[in-house]
């Protein structure tokens, strides 16, 4: 009788955990997914890594969701990356708009034959991606009229790691804050955002003057 009320006690201990794990990452869930609506995409970045990184939801959506905030914050790079990860996903649904996804990305690229090719492949893991579609026949009628402008469009540019478009915006918040003299700010904006994209790393320069400015400024 008193093993089975220990073990009945020990059970009851361990439920509200994991119900709190479950509101938790309820929360986590239904906060990613307000920052998205709000379009605030730095913000859904951080909150999507945080659920697959802390919360451990590695499914095929929740890493699409992460890859088109990141599209949608300027990471191209980290985007496209995510994009190709997807290419081979068990949903057909998911796989296709992701491959669609990369075609966009490619196009903005200027490299409008890999592009072409993405929406065709799309097309044919979800014939019913409408968007692929329209992409495709789009660009398809647009290369007929600019062939002879396409010779050179895939030139190797891969040792290049320009700075995204959210490393450049974020770049150019911090300039906005050293005009006001407010230093520590504009550094914590530029270390922040090196938190979830790489090629913030190419204003290091940039990041060290600041750190060195309120190292003198604390002295």
């Amino acid at each position: 009788m008193g093993f089975i009320n220990k073990n009945i006690l020990i059970l009851l201990l361990l439920i509200p955990s994991s119900w709190k794990e479950i509101s938790e990452k309820n929360e986590a869930i239904e906060k990613a997914a307000a920052h998205y609506a709000e379009e605030d995409y730095e913000a859904a970045v951080r909150d999507h890594l945080a659920l697959i990184n802390d919360y451990g939801i590695h499914t095929e959506k929740a890493n699409f969701d992460l890859a088109l905030s990141y599209q949608l914050n300027g990471q191209e790079e980290d985007a496209q990356q995510k994009y190709s990860e997807l290419a081979g996903a068990s949903q057909n649904t998911i796989a296709s708009a992701a491959i669609n996804q990369k075609g966009v990305l490619l196009g903005n690229q200027k490299k409008h034959k890999e592009a072409l090719e993405a929406f065709k492949l799309a097309l044919i893991k979800n014939p019913s991606n409408e968007e692929a579609r329209y992409n495709y026949e789009l660009l398809a009628r647009w290369l007929e009229k600019n062939e002879d402008q396409q010779k050179d469009e895939n030139e190797d540019s891969k040792d290049k790691k320009e700075p995204s478009n959210y490393a450049k915006r974020m770049k150019a918040k911090a300039d906005e804050l050293v005009d006001q003299f407010k230093f520590n700010e504009a550094l914590d904006v530029m270390n922040s955002a090196l938190e979830i994209d790489e090629t913030v790393s190419q204003y290091q320069e940039f990041i060290k003057n600041l750190s060195d400015i309120n190292e003198i400024n604390e002295n």
